[in-house]
């Protein structure tokens, strides 16, 4: 990866391509800024002229995949003809991104792993909340349009459904297969809907 002459916004959207892609190979804690500029083939000057530390750059890999996440399962929510087919849409949209990126998960698990708080924790916290937002929109939707269960309580559907994704990320990283998570990932998904859908 050769980005000596790039301009300062594509630069940094390099540098963050460069620690997802370093991520996937290694626990992101161990990611140093000599690291990243290697991969990048800059010297650390060059990199520390765009970012002021190690945890701006951590910062931004952050806001990169709460935007580009967050926009792929609105994207696959809106095109969905129901509440029930949008969760569908949001929980594969949301595989198929953690599947494409694989630095992402591990980066988001050494975030929140962490014992402080640190601005890049911050934004993976915000970035959870805005994500349980549009759950429960979806899912106060299903409800009222009767195809989810009335009874069902909508702030625990929406952490069984993180929750669902995060165990298969974490079965997918320890069996050291990527791909696992999309095997596995309409079976889990089929037991999810059994579970929320009013049955006819």
């Amino acid at each position: 990866m050769r980005t000596k002459h790039l301009p300062a916004d594509e630069r940094r959207a390099v540098t963050v391509e460069a620690v997802l892609e370093l991520a996937a190979h290694q626990n992101p804690s161990d990611i140093t800024t000599t690291a990243i500029a290697s991969h990048m083939g800059v010297t650390q000057g060059a990199l520390f002229r765009h970012f002021p530390s190690k945890e701006a750059i951590l910062e931004s890999v952050m806001d990169w995949v709460a935007d580009r996440l967050l926009a792929r399962i609105d994207k696959a929510a809106h095109g969905a003809p129901g509440p029930l087919e949008a969760l569908d849409a949001m929980f594969m949209a949301h595989v198929a991104f953690f599947v494409e990126h694989p630095g992402v998960p591990r980066m988001l698990f050494g975030e929140l792993q962490r014992a402080e708080m640190t601005a890049p924790k911050r934004m993976a916290h915000k970035m959870l909340h805005r994500y349980r937002e549009r759950l429960v929109t979806v899912i106060e939707d299903g409800k009222a349009s009767g195809q989810l269960s009335p009874g069902i309580n909508t702030a625990s559907v929406s952490t069984l459904f993180i929750g669902m994704i995060q165990g298969l990320v974490m079965q997918s990283l320890l069996a050291g297969d990527v791909q696992l998570i999309r095997k596995e990932a309409p079976g889990v998904f089929s037991l999810f809907r059994l579970a929320i859908e009013v049955r006819v």
